[in-house]
Parts: C-alpha cells; sequence; structure tokens
C-alpha cells in the first residue's frame, strides 16, 4: 500500500541531496538510492563510468523470464541564482514540495521507490522481472549513465518505461535532435580595407539565413509540432577593427519520425560550400525520432493503470529529448510518463504537486501489479 507520508518525506529526502550536473556528482543520491532498496532486500548494484558518476541498478525478482525495465534519473540541471529560497530545502508550501530537481525528476524517482516498497511490503510475486535504473548524466546527454548501460548490456529488459514527464502525459512520440558546431575559417584583413580580407562573420550570418528560410519536407506527426532549427550560441572575429577570419556557431535540429538526420547534415554542407571556402562541422549529439504504436501493450497497461487510479490518459509528443530513444537503437520498445509539474522543470523555484505526487504513485503501483507480458 502506498503510505503518502512516507512518500513525500522520501522525496524530500532526495531533493535535499545535491546532484547537480555540471559538476556531476551522483555518488551521494546513489548511495541513499541504494541503501533504501537494500532494506526491501533487493539485489543492488552501483556503476560508474567516471569516478562519481553513480547508476544504481537493481532487480527485483518474479516469475518467468520477461523483464520490465523503469528508469528515472539522479542528476539535475545547476540551480543558478534566481531561487527565492534554498534550493535543497525541500520546502512545503500549499501542497507544494520546492526543491531543486523536484518535478525533474526526483518525484519520479520518489515514486518508484514508493511503488517498489509497496511491492514488496504487499509481499506480491510480479509476472515479471522488474528492473530498477535510477541513472546519472541524463541532462549532460547519458553518455556517463544510460547509454553506457544499454551499450554494455548491462541493461537487457525486453520492455521499457521512462518516468521523466509531467502531468500523467504517456510519450509515445518523440522529435529527433541533431547538435552540431559549425567552424568558418575567413581571411585576415585590416577593418579600414574589409575587400582585402574574408569576413567569416559575415558568411555565417549567410549560412545561417539561409538555413532559417529552409522549409525541411517532414511526415505531419498528430503529437508533435513542426520541426524546428535553433542558433544556440555565436562568435568570431579577435577585433572591432580587424575583419574576422573565424566565426563559431551552434545549431539545434529537431525533426520528426521520418526524417533522417543526414539529409539536415548534407543541406548543411551544400549551404556552407556555397558562402565559405574552409568550413568544419562537429557533430555534438544524435538522437533519432521515435514514434511507437498505441496499441502497444506498455500504453494499453499504463492507460488502463492511470483510469483506476482516477486520471485521464493523455497520450502526446515530447518535444525536447528523453532517453527513449537510445532504447530504439537496441529494438527494445519503450515509452516515458511522470508526474512533475509542466513548465517548472530547470525553472527557479521549481516544486512537485504532491496531489500529482501520490495519484502517480498509486497509477504506478496500479501498472505493476496488473502489467502481464
Amino acid at each position: 500500500m502506498i503510505n503518502r507520508k512516507s512518500l513525500i518525506k522520501l522525496t524530500q529526502g532526495l531533493i535535499r541531496i545535491d546532484s547537480q550536473n555540471p559538476p556531476g556528482d551522483e555518488r551521494r543520491i546513489a548511495l541513499f538510492v541504494k541503501e533504501y532498496l537494500q532494506r526491501l532486500g533487493l539485489k543492488v548494484k552501483i556503476y560508474e563510468f567516471k569516478p562519481r558518476r553513480s547508476n544504481v541498478v537493481a532487480i527485483l525478482k518474479g516469475q518467468g523470464r520477461h523483464s520490465l525495465l523503469l528508469t528515472p534519473h539522479l542528476d539535475t540541471v545547476p540551480s543558478g541564482t534566481s531561487w527565492s529560497f534554498n534550493p535543497f530545502s525541500a520546502k512545503i508550501i500549499r501542497e507544494r514540495i520546492y526543491g531543486l530537481g523536484a518535478t525533474d525528476c526526483k518525484c519520479n524517482l520518489a515514486s518508484l521507490m514508493e511503488a517498489i516498497k509497496s511491492t514488496v511490503e504487499d509481499g506480491r510475486v510480479l509476472p515479471y522481472n522488474l528492473i530498477f535504473a535510477a541513472t546519472a548524466d541524463e541532462e549532460s546527454g547519458s553518455a556517463l549513465g544510460l547509454i553506457p548501460l544499454l551499450n554494455r548490456g548491462i541493461l537487457k529488459p525486453d520492455v521499457a518505461l521512462v518516468l521523466d514527464a509531467d502531468d500523467f502525459q504517456i510519450i509515445t512520440a518523440q522529435k529527433g535532435l541533431m547538435h552540431l558546431k559549425v567552424r568558418i575559417e575567413g581571411k585576415k584583413a585590416h577593418g579600414a580595407y574589409p575587400d582585402l580580407g574574408i569576413n567569416a562573420i559575415d558568411a555565417a550570418v549567410k549560412v545561417i539565413n539561409r538555413i532559417k528560410e529552409k522549409k525541411f519536407f517532414y511526415k505531419k506527426n498528430k503529437y508533435l509540432k513542426l520541426p524546428t532549427v535553433n542558433v544556440g550560441t555565436i562568435k568570431g572575429g579577435d577585433k572591432v577593427n580587424v575583419v574576422a577570419d573565424w566565426c563559431e556557431f551552434e545549431l539545434d535540429f529537431r525533426f520528426l519520425p521520418g526524417t533522417d538526420y543526414r539529409h539536415l547534415l548534407s543541406f548543411l554542407k551544400s549551404v556552407l560550400k556555397k558562402y565559405s571556402r574552409r568550413f568544419k562541422i562537429e557533430i555534438n549529439g544524435i538522437q533519432r525520432p521515435y514514434t511507437i504504436s498505441e496499441e502497444n501493450p506498455l500504453v494499453k497497461y499504463l492507460k488502463r493503470a492511470f483510469v483506476s487510479t482516477g486520471i485521464t490518459p493523455k497520450i502526446t509528443g515530447s518535444e525536447g529529448a528523453t532517453v527513449v530513444t537510445f532504447f530504439k537503437e537496441k529494438g527494445i520498445p519503450a515509452i516515458a510518463t511522470g508526474f512533475g509539474v509542466s513548465s517548472c522543470a530547470h525553472a527557479a523555484d521549481e516544486y512537485a504537486s504532491i496531489n500529482n505526487l501520490y495519484k502517480g504513485t498509486l497509477a504506478l503501483d496500479a501498472f505493476l501489479k496488473i502489467y502481464q507480458p
């Protein structure tokens, strides 16, 4: 049975542990989670792919060979300086728990831990093996977390439920992303004689304008908005009276299922060749778009669990990048859900709704009960 008071206390305890990334140090929160699960009798291991970048993996043995993975993450973004109070205080004000990571995603971590506790204390034997994985480095791309756990075969589930979303969403579609750094080389000259040089900033402006004007072909998806491109950073030149012989800028492409990132990359190269003689493209991240059928058993059982606890299921898509796409690369069916508060993640004075937290944990507990391989 889900205990509301212990759930709130657990969420506060997780918030009070600093796991900001950067700088990146999940060791303390990982040990907290490990000890909690060990007390419940689970076999727990910590995996680190860099010192103090800790991932917690545990197994609750059930019947049969089928395995279901549930995975939230341990790290948070940095707190910044705009908070009205201590971001690690876990204050409760008007049915809200305030603190860094409250919504993203320590409320989901607490919900899963409490649901596992309920399963163990009720003496339930699940018709599958439940794999718990609370991962590091999600906020910086998962290179020290879920990616190596999957690539090294430490995690090999049959299906996966990612706990990293808001307001009881059931995410069945997600945009792909491609992060690039572009460097354009020009020719330096005196600022009074720009015709003697080649201004790399001028070339960069032309390239960026052409990319922003481009109307990319895409297949419509009822759960996702149009594809986008964002210029995240730009810098160049050495001095106001010198023709800039270099310029760097970063691009964030978000694209829909059915679009191949290589098409976007090819277009970018063609534009660069038109406006620049020398350039370099550095790919800093690629995640392919993702979609899964609403008829998938994961979706159907989760919807049923939500309805049974008075929650209206909301099938939706994710404009941002959750880790769900990493499962696609391994051929593992996956969806995402969560109980955070919309538009609250990564914000000053972040909070979790106690009502969402409790109802979501009841729903998660119900899902674990009714899910059948």
